[in-house]
C-alpha cells in the first residue's frame, strides 16, 4: 500500500473511531468502535489497490452515515421530544461478507 494509501485510511479510522465516541448511549457507542474495529482488522491485509479504494469509499459513506445518526440524536436531546430515527448501521466493512 502506498504511503498517501496508508495515511489515508489510517485518518479515515481515526475519524470513524472519533466520531462513534460522540453517541451517548454506551451500547451504540461500543457496538460502533467494535464494528469498526474488526472490520479493519479484518481487512488490514489486502493488497489489491481497486479493493482499497471499494472499502474506503464505503467507509466514508459510513462515516457520513454515522455524523448524521450523532447529529440526529443530538437534536432530538435538545429538543426534548421524541424523533423517529431508523438505526441503519453501515454492513459494508468487510471485504469478504459485505457487513
Amino acid at each position: 500500500m502506498a504511503a498517501s494509501s496508508r495515511a489515508q485510511v489510517l485518518r479515515l479510522y481515526r475519524a470513524l473511531l472519533r466520531e462513534s465516541q460522540r453517541f451517548s448511549g454506551y451500547n451504540y457507542r461500543m457496538y460502533a468502535i467494535r464494528r469498526i474495529r474488526d472490520a479493519f482488522r479484518e481487512n488490514k491485509n489486502i493488497e489489491d489497490t481497486e479493493k482499497i479504494e471499494e472499502l474506503v469509499n464505503k467507509a466514508k459513506a459510513n462515516l457520513e452515515i454515522i455524523h448524521r445518526q450523532v447529529y440526529l440524536l443530538i437534536l432530538q436531546w435538545q429538543g426534548g421530544k421524541q424523533m423517529s430515527i431508523g438505526y441503519y448501521w453501515p454492513t459494508v466493512f468487510h471485504a469478504e461478507t459485505g457487513y
